[in-house]
Protein backbone atom coordinates (compact mmCIF):
# COMPACT_ATOMS: atom_id res chain seq x y z
CA UNK A 1 0.00 0.00 0.00
CA UNK A 2 1.57 3.40 -1.07
CA UNK A 3 2.49 4.99 2.15
CA UNK A 4 0.23 7.85 3.39
CA UNK A 5 1.41 11.69 3.58
CA UNK A 6 -0.21 12.31 7.05
CA UNK A 7 1.04 15.96 7.25
CA UNK A 8 -0.48 16.77 3.48
CA UNK A 9 -3.72 15.51 4.59
CA UNK A 10 -3.95 17.12 8.37
CA UNK A 11 -3.07 20.37 6.43
CA UNK A 12 -5.72 19.69 3.39
CA UNK A 13 -8.08 18.61 5.33
CA UNK A 14 -8.38 21.00 8.21
CA UNK A 15 -6.83 23.48 10.99
CA UNK A 16 -5.66 22.44 14.31
CA UNK A 17 -9.22 22.57 15.86
CA UNK A 18 -8.92 23.89 19.49
CA UNK A 19 -8.83 21.33 22.38
CA UNK A 20 -11.97 22.50 23.50
CA UNK A 21 -13.44 20.48 20.84
CA UNK A 22 -11.99 17.58 21.53
CA UNK A 23 -14.86 17.69 24.20
CA UNK A 24 -13.27 19.31 27.59
CA UNK A 25 -14.47 23.43 27.07
CA UNK A 26 -16.49 25.88 26.35
CA UNK A 27 -15.72 27.81 23.35
CA UNK A 28 -19.25 29.62 23.80
CA UNK A 29 -22.18 29.89 26.27
CA UNK A 30 -25.28 28.22 24.97
CA UNK A 31 -28.47 26.86 26.57
CA UNK A 32 -28.18 23.26 28.25
CA UNK A 33 -29.74 21.37 25.53
CA UNK A 34 -29.70 17.38 27.52
CA UNK A 35 -29.71 13.86 25.55
CA UNK A 36 -32.02 11.43 25.70
CA UNK A 37 -30.56 8.86 23.23
CA UNK A 38 -27.92 8.40 21.13
CA UNK A 39 -27.46 7.58 17.12
CA UNK A 40 -24.70 5.36 16.34
CA UNK A 41 -23.20 5.42 12.61
CA UNK A 42 -20.19 2.69 12.28
CA UNK A 43 -17.93 4.41 9.84
CA UNK A 44 -14.91 1.71 10.30
CA UNK A 45 -15.81 -1.61 10.29
CA UNK A 46 -12.84 -4.44 10.48
CA UNK A 47 -13.21 -7.58 12.71
CA UNK A 48 -9.21 -7.83 13.26
CA UNK A 49 -8.87 -4.10 14.39
CA UNK A 50 -8.95 -2.99 17.95
CA UNK A 51 -9.13 1.06 18.70
CA UNK A 52 -8.24 2.64 21.51
CA UNK A 53 -6.62 5.75 20.53
CA UNK A 54 -8.38 8.31 18.54
CA UNK A 55 -8.05 12.28 17.34
CA UNK A 56 -10.71 14.64 16.24
CA UNK A 57 -8.75 17.23 13.49
CA UNK A 58 -11.54 19.80 12.84
CA UNK A 59 -14.63 17.54 11.66
CA UNK A 60 -12.40 14.20 10.54
CA UNK A 61 -10.73 12.07 12.70
CA UNK A 62 -7.44 9.84 12.70
CA UNK A 63 -6.75 6.61 14.99
CA UNK A 64 -4.08 4.23 15.80
CA UNK A 65 -4.49 0.78 16.52
CA UNK A 66 -3.45 -2.50 16.86
CA UNK A 67 -1.33 -4.56 14.00
CA UNK A 68 0.26 -1.28 13.27
CA UNK A 69 -2.88 0.16 11.73
CA UNK A 70 -3.59 3.45 11.63
CA UNK A 71 -5.81 6.40 9.25
CA UNK A 72 -7.30 9.22 8.35
CA UNK A 73 -10.95 9.51 8.09
CA UNK A 74 -12.37 12.54 5.74
CA UNK A 75 -15.80 13.35 6.92
CA UNK A 76 -16.37 15.52 3.89
CA UNK A 77 -16.29 12.56 1.66
CA UNK A 78 -17.13 9.58 4.72
CA UNK A 79 -13.64 8.18 3.12
CA UNK A 80 -11.12 6.79 5.07
CA UNK A 81 -7.13 6.27 4.28
CA UNK A 82 -5.29 3.61 6.18
CA UNK A 83 -1.81 2.48 6.21
CA UNK A 84 0.13 -0.33 8.53
CA UNK A 85 3.32 0.79 10.37
CA UNK A 86 6.13 -1.77 10.91
CA UNK A 87 9.99 -1.37 13.02
CA UNK A 88 11.60 -4.18 11.49
CA UNK A 89 10.17 -7.56 12.42
CA UNK A 90 7.90 -5.85 14.99
CA UNK A 91 4.28 -4.76 14.54
CA UNK A 92 3.31 -2.24 17.26
CA UNK A 93 -0.01 -2.36 18.85
CA UNK A 94 -0.94 1.69 19.43
CA UNK A 95 -2.58 2.92 21.96
CA UNK A 96 -1.80 6.86 22.14
CA UNK A 97 -2.53 9.56 19.60
CA UNK A 98 -2.25 13.33 19.91
CA UNK A 99 -1.88 15.51 16.85
CA UNK A 100 -0.19 19.18 16.63
CA UNK A 101 -1.07 21.75 13.63
CA UNK A 102 1.10 20.28 11.47
CA UNK A 103 1.52 16.61 12.72
CA UNK A 104 0.23 13.45 13.83
CA UNK A 105 1.37 11.24 16.63
CA UNK A 106 1.30 7.45 17.50
CA UNK A 107 2.57 5.93 20.41
CA UNK A 108 2.90 2.40 20.87
CA UNK A 109 2.60 -0.15 23.91
CA UNK A 110 4.97 -2.47 25.71
CA UNK A 111 9.03 -3.07 24.62
CA UNK A 112 10.17 -1.28 22.51
CA UNK A 113 8.03 2.03 23.14
CA UNK A 114 7.65 3.48 19.77
CA UNK A 115 6.67 6.93 19.19
CA UNK A 116 5.90 8.38 15.58
CA UNK A 117 5.46 11.37 13.76
CA UNK A 118 4.37 12.52 10.56
CA UNK A 119 8.09 12.96 8.32
CA UNK A 120 8.55 15.81 5.77
CA UNK A 121 8.67 13.09 3.27
CA UNK A 122 5.20 11.66 4.09
CA UNK A 123 6.36 8.76 5.77
CA UNK A 124 6.04 8.11 9.15
CA UNK A 125 8.84 9.10 11.17
CA UNK A 126 10.23 7.33 14.28
CA UNK A 127 11.16 10.31 17.06
CA UNK A 128 11.49 8.29 20.00
CA UNK A 129 12.02 4.80 20.59
CA UNK A 130 12.69 3.28 24.69
CA UNK A 131 14.01 -0.57 25.16
CA UNK A 132 12.80 -1.58 29.11
CA UNK A 133 11.27 -4.99 29.80
CA UNK A 134 8.98 -2.64 32.10
CA UNK A 135 8.51 -0.30 29.99
CA UNK A 136 4.48 0.55 28.89
CA UNK A 137 3.10 4.18 27.12
CA UNK A 138 -0.45 4.47 27.88
CA UNK A 139 -1.11 8.61 26.68
CA UNK A 140 -0.07 11.52 24.77
CA UNK A 141 -1.16 14.90 24.80
CA UNK A 142 0.40 18.77 23.58
CA UNK A 143 0.07 22.07 25.60
CA UNK A 144 0.52 23.69 21.97
CA UNK A 145 2.20 23.25 18.38
CA UNK A 146 5.62 22.95 19.89
CA UNK A 147 4.99 21.33 23.62
CA UNK A 148 3.87 17.81 24.59
CA UNK A 149 3.60 15.33 27.24
CA UNK A 150 3.39 10.97 27.02
CA UNK A 151 3.30 8.95 30.15
CA UNK A 152 3.96 5.45 30.88
CA UNK A 153 4.17 2.95 33.54
CA UNK A 154 7.08 3.17 35.69
CA UNK A 155 10.54 1.90 34.49
CA UNK A 156 12.68 3.11 37.90
CA UNK A 157 11.32 4.75 41.16
CA UNK A 158 8.57 7.01 39.11
CA UNK A 159 5.89 6.89 36.48
CA UNK A 160 7.37 7.34 33.08
CA UNK A 161 6.87 11.08 31.67
CA UNK A 162 8.67 12.17 28.37
CA UNK A 163 8.32 15.82 26.69
CA UNK A 164 9.19 17.51 24.16
CA UNK A 165 9.71 21.45 23.35
CA UNK A 166 10.43 21.35 19.72
CA UNK A 167 7.22 19.96 17.73
CA UNK A 168 7.82 16.48 18.54
CA UNK A 169 11.26 16.48 16.63
CA UNK A 170 12.75 14.75 19.91
CA UNK A 171 11.72 13.63 23.30
CA UNK A 172 13.48 13.80 26.82
CA UNK A 173 12.40 11.80 29.62
CA UNK A 174 12.31 13.36 33.14
CA UNK A 175 14.80 11.60 36.02
CA UNK A 176 12.87 10.48 38.59
CA UNK A 177 14.34 13.15 41.06
CA UNK A 178 11.77 15.42 39.06
CA UNK A 179 8.72 13.01 40.07
CA UNK A 180 7.15 12.27 43.00
CA UNK A 181 7.97 8.64 43.76
CA UNK A 182 5.89 5.95 42.26
CA UNK A 183 3.81 3.76 44.87
CA UNK A 184 4.43 0.17 45.31
CA UNK A 185 1.83 -1.73 42.58
CA UNK A 186 0.95 1.80 41.02
CA UNK A 187 1.06 2.07 37.02
CA UNK A 188 -1.52 3.21 34.77
CA UNK A 189 -3.89 1.92 31.40
CA UNK A 190 -3.49 2.59 28.19
CA UNK A 191 -7.50 2.30 28.00
CA UNK A 192 -8.45 5.30 25.97
CA UNK A 193 -5.62 7.36 25.98
CA UNK A 194 -7.53 9.54 28.66
CA UNK A 195 -4.73 9.51 31.31
CA UNK A 196 -3.67 13.32 30.79
CA UNK A 197 -5.89 16.55 30.97
CA UNK A 198 -3.91 19.57 29.88
CA UNK A 199 -5.48 22.74 30.77
CA UNK A 200 -3.42 25.63 29.71
CA UNK A 201 -0.45 25.51 31.36
CA UNK A 202 -1.80 22.74 34.51
CA UNK A 203 -1.51 19.09 33.71
CA UNK A 204 -2.74 16.06 34.97
CA UNK A 205 -2.22 12.67 35.00
CA UNK A 206 -4.00 9.56 36.52
CA UNK A 207 -2.78 6.55 37.77
CA UNK A 208 -4.28 2.96 38.56
CA UNK A 209 -3.78 -0.44 39.64
CA UNK A 210 -2.45 -1.08 43.12
CA UNK A 211 -2.50 2.81 43.89
CA UNK A 212 -4.89 5.21 42.05
CA UNK A 213 -3.29 9.46 42.35
CA UNK A 214 -3.24 12.11 40.60
CA UNK A 215 0.27 13.66 39.39
CA UNK A 216 -0.16 17.43 38.78
CA UNK A 217 1.99 19.96 37.03
CA UNK A 218 0.97 23.90 37.07
CA UNK A 219 4.15 24.78 34.68
CA UNK A 220 3.92 22.10 31.39
CA UNK A 221 5.87 19.49 33.43
CA UNK A 222 8.69 21.49 34.54
CA UNK A 223 7.19 20.69 38.53
CA UNK A 224 5.55 17.84 39.77
CA UNK A 225 3.30 16.96 42.87
CA UNK A 226 0.84 14.35 43.91
CA UNK A 227 -3.12 13.93 44.91
CA UNK A 228 -4.50 11.05 46.02
CA UNK A 229 -8.06 10.15 44.92
CA UNK A 230 -10.77 7.76 46.77
CA UNK A 231 -11.40 5.66 43.91
CA UNK A 232 -10.97 1.70 44.36
CA UNK A 233 -7.36 0.24 44.30
CA UNK A 234 -5.76 -2.43 45.66
CA UNK A 235 -5.51 -4.62 42.98
CA UNK A 236 -3.50 -4.11 39.64
CA UNK A 237 -6.94 -4.25 38.06
CA UNK A 238 -8.44 -1.40 39.88
CA UNK A 239 -8.50 2.32 39.90
CA UNK A 240 -8.43 4.85 37.30
CA UNK A 241 -8.91 4.33 33.75
CA UNK A 242 -10.35 7.88 32.36
CA UNK A 243 -9.63 11.82 33.08
CA UNK A 244 -11.33 14.80 31.88
CA UNK A 245 -10.88 18.46 33.07
CA UNK A 246 -13.76 20.63 32.07
CA UNK A 247 -11.62 24.19 33.03
CA UNK A 248 -8.74 24.47 35.33
CA UNK A 249 -10.86 23.74 38.45
CA UNK A 250 -13.90 21.07 37.55
CA UNK A 251 -12.62 17.41 36.55
CA UNK A 252 -13.51 13.84 36.93
CA UNK A 253 -12.41 10.30 36.80
CA UNK A 254 -13.97 7.04 35.89
CA UNK A 255 -12.82 3.54 36.20
CA UNK A 256 -13.29 1.12 38.49
CA UNK A 257 -12.21 -2.89 37.92
CA UNK A 258 -12.59 -4.23 34.33
CA UNK A 259 -12.59 -7.65 35.33
CA UNK A 260 -15.58 -6.78 37.49
CA UNK A 261 -17.59 -4.54 35.48
CA UNK A 262 -21.09 -4.54 36.87
CA UNK A 263 -18.90 -3.52 40.08
CA UNK A 264 -20.16 0.91 40.67
CA UNK A 265 -18.76 1.37 44.32
CA UNK A 266 -15.34 3.80 44.03
CA UNK A 267 -14.85 4.50 39.74
CA UNK A 268 -16.40 7.70 39.96
CA UNK A 269 -14.84 11.23 40.97
CA UNK A 270 -15.03 14.82 40.62
CA UNK A 271 -13.20 17.54 42.00
CA UNK A 272 -14.16 21.23 41.91
CA UNK A 273 -10.21 23.16 42.89
CA UNK A 274 -8.19 21.65 40.33
CA UNK A 275 -7.80 18.14 41.69
CA UNK A 276 -6.20 18.87 45.22
CA UNK A 277 -9.06 16.85 46.46
CA UNK A 278 -11.88 14.61 44.65
CA UNK A 279 -15.38 12.90 46.21
CA UNK A 280 -16.82 10.00 45.24
CA UNK A 281 -20.21 10.98 43.30
CA UNK A 282 -23.20 8.38 41.87
CA UNK A 283 -21.56 5.69 45.29
CA UNK A 284 -22.99 2.11 44.89
CA UNK A 285 -25.02 3.19 41.72
CA UNK A 286 -24.19 2.64 37.63
CA UNK A 287 -22.45 2.88 36.14
CA UNK A 288 -20.15 0.14 36.89
CA UNK A 289 -16.85 -0.04 35.13
CA UNK A 290 -15.90 2.59 31.99
CA UNK A 291 -12.63 3.32 30.33
CA UNK A 292 -13.67 6.52 29.02
CA UNK A 293 -15.05 9.72 30.70
CA UNK A 294 -15.79 12.82 28.43
CA UNK A 295 -17.54 16.41 29.54
CA UNK A 296 -19.69 17.45 26.95
CA UNK A 297 -18.59 20.60 25.18
CA UNK A 298 -20.63 24.04 26.19
CA UNK A 299 -22.13 22.44 28.89
CA UNK A 300 -20.64 24.08 32.21
CA UNK A 301 -19.22 20.87 33.84
CA UNK A 302 -22.57 19.46 34.07
CA UNK A 303 -22.90 17.01 31.59
CA UNK A 304 -20.71 13.92 31.13
CA UNK A 305 -20.50 10.95 28.55
CA UNK A 306 -18.53 7.80 29.88
CA UNK A 307 -18.55 4.89 27.69
CA UNK A 308 -17.17 1.41 28.33
CA UNK A 309 -17.65 -1.84 26.82
CA UNK A 310 -20.72 -2.10 28.70
CA UNK A 311 -22.29 0.89 27.17
CA UNK A 312 -22.41 4.63 26.92
CA UNK A 313 -23.68 6.44 29.87
CA UNK A 314 -24.51 10.07 30.31
CA UNK A 315 -24.93 12.61 33.47
CA UNK A 316 -26.75 16.15 33.26
CA UNK A 317 -25.83 16.99 36.54
CA UNK A 318 -21.99 16.62 36.46
CA UNK A 319 -21.67 13.04 37.22
CA UNK A 320 -23.86 12.75 40.50
CA UNK A 321 -26.42 10.54 38.99
CA UNK A 322 -26.79 8.89 35.26
CA UNK A 323 -29.10 7.28 32.61
CA UNK A 324 -27.58 4.63 30.42
CA UNK A 325 -28.13 5.95 26.60
CA UNK A 326 -26.94 2.55 24.53
CA UNK A 327 -25.96 -0.92 25.16
CA UNK A 328 -23.23 -0.55 22.44
CA UNK A 329 -19.47 -0.63 24.14
CA UNK A 330 -16.76 1.47 22.79
CA UNK A 331 -13.24 1.92 24.75
CA UNK A 332 -13.07 5.31 23.89
CA UNK A 333 -14.91 8.43 22.67
CA UNK A 334 -14.22 11.94 21.44
CA UNK A 335 -16.54 15.10 21.06
CA UNK A 336 -16.32 16.91 17.81
CA UNK A 337 -18.63 19.36 19.00
CA UNK A 338 -21.79 19.69 21.56
CA UNK A 339 -23.75 17.03 19.84
CA UNK A 340 -21.80 14.74 18.08
CA UNK A 341 -18.70 12.54 19.03
CA UNK A 342 -16.59 9.97 17.52
CA UNK A 343 -15.91 6.47 19.60
CA UNK A 344 -13.78 3.63 18.60
CA UNK A 345 -13.89 -0.16 20.50
CA UNK A 346 -13.49 -3.67 19.11
CA UNK A 347 -13.46 -4.24 15.55
CA UNK A 348 -15.17 -0.46 14.70
CA UNK A 349 -15.12 3.26 14.59
CA UNK A 350 -18.37 5.03 15.05
CA UNK A 351 -20.04 8.27 14.59
CA UNK A 352 -22.35 9.20 17.57
CA UNK A 353 -25.13 11.62 17.55
CA UNK A 354 -26.78 12.60 20.64
CA UNK A 355 -30.30 13.48 20.69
Amino acid sequence: MKRLSFILILLVFSCKNDPKNNGSGNIEKSEPKYFESVETEVILKDDSLSVRAIEVIGENLAFAGNNGKYGLYNSASNSWKTNTQKFDSIVPEFRAVASTANDFFMLSVGNPALLYKTGESGKMELVYKEENEKVFYDAIAFWNDKEGIAMGDPTGGCISIIITRNGGQSWTKLDCDKLPAAADGEAAFAASNSNIAIEGNKTWILTGGVKSRILFSPDKGKTWEVFDTPLLQGKPTTGGYSLDFYDENNGIIIGGDYTNPEGNSGNKAVTSDGGKTWKLVSEGKDPGYKSSVRYVPNSQAEQVVATGFTGIDYSKDGGETWQKLSEEGFYTLRFVNDSVAYAAGKNRIAKLIFH
